[in-house]
């Protein structure tokens, strides 16, 4: 049956889990809070340190605004439908969510090839590099991954809102574009089309900057001195670590999604479901702000002078 004015959809991966829902929505809560903390202190560590006002920074401070709104699109709802026992989010929520995520996951992507070009520069042509990366530019391509994230994904949106359904059940924790499109009744070629050429978009162009900048700095790195590798070392592990985490959690996404997998466990299926969405917000800060010595620095600084004031209130 046609149904052109759906109000809500029915998500039914989750598992009954009785009276151990309470474990799931603390431990839930408590790696969120995990996030937004260590991700909101170093957000607040570049942007009050002048000293920290460099591309590199400014780059890293994108990366980790989009780790929190990522997680504020999946997080919140996750602890409701914990403890929820009727698995049901409204249409409007729904796409609403799928809007946030959707663009999460495309501008992780294209914040990490800008990264990826911005080390380019800095390992391969470290003369030019203040001329050639300067702050309005950094602002300038911020801005762009952003406004191409939202405006690229909101044409996806308007494509498959409009279309008349013939069900309400979404095999997902989450809502999920690609599952809602497959409820529809009318013919989604063009959907289908678009959707397509969007994730090779989404993966393509972010991936042809990553590859090119990491094959000019493995040619650095064989043709230079021991002391470039350590460099290009210490400055790319992080973001190639993300790199490569980010890509494989939206692998197996992007297969579980368009692929039957009723033969793995659910368990594991929720764990894949969710990867690209939990541990990229959870390691990058850590990975990054235990790599860069400046943010290390700048904490321990802020750290000291926060107890430094303590004290001097007391006495």
């Amino acid at each position: 049956m046609i149904n052109s004015t759906l109000t809500y959809f029915i998500l039914s991966a989750y598992i009954h889990v009785g009276t151990l829902r309470y474990l799931y929505f603390l431990l839930t809560a408590l790696l969120y809070m995990i996030i937004v903390v260590v991700n909101m202190s170093l957000i607040v560590v570049i942007c009050m340190n002048r000293s920290l006002h460099e591309p590199m920074y400014l780059f890293l401070c994108s990366l980790f605004v989009n780790e929190l709104y990522g997680s504020t699109g999946l997080f919140p709802f996750l602890l409701l439908q914990i403890l929820s026992d009727v698995h049901t989010v409204s249409a409007s929520c729904c796409f609403l969510q799928i809007f946030c995520l959707y663009t999460y996951a495309h501008a992780e992507f294209c914040n990490l090839a800008v990264m990826s070009y911005d080390r380019y520069l800095a390992i391969c042509c470290p003369l030019q590099y203040n001329s050639r990366m300067t702050f309005n530019k950094a602002i300038i391509l911020i801005a762009v991954i952003w406004l191409y994230s939202f405006l690229k994904f909101l044409i996806t949106l308007s494509l498959n809102i409009r279309l008349p359904l013939c069900g309400n059940t979404i095999n997902s924790l989450y809502c999920h574009n690609y599952l809602v499109v497959r409820l529809a009744c009318s013919d989604t070629t063009v959907n289908n089309f678009y959707g397509l050429f969007g994730t090779v978009l989404t993966i393509l162009i972010p991936l042809l900057p990553i590859l090119f900048s990491y094959m000019k700095i493995l040619q650095i790195c064989f043709a230079g001195s021991k002391q470039t590798r350590q460099k290009a070392v210490s400055t790319c592990t992080p973001h190639l670590a993300s790199v490569l985490n980010f890509s494989f959690g939206c692998l197996f996404e992007i297969l579980q999604s368009r692929f039957d997998t009723s033969s793995v466990p659910g368990a594991l299926r929720i764990i894949l479901s969710l990867y690209f969405l939990i541990i990229q917000p959870l390691l990058n800060p850590i990975m990054y702000g235990m790599q860069m010595s400046k943010i290390q620095n700048t904490c321990k600084q802020l750290f000291c002078y926060k107890m430094l004031s303590e004290r001097r209130d007391i006495m």
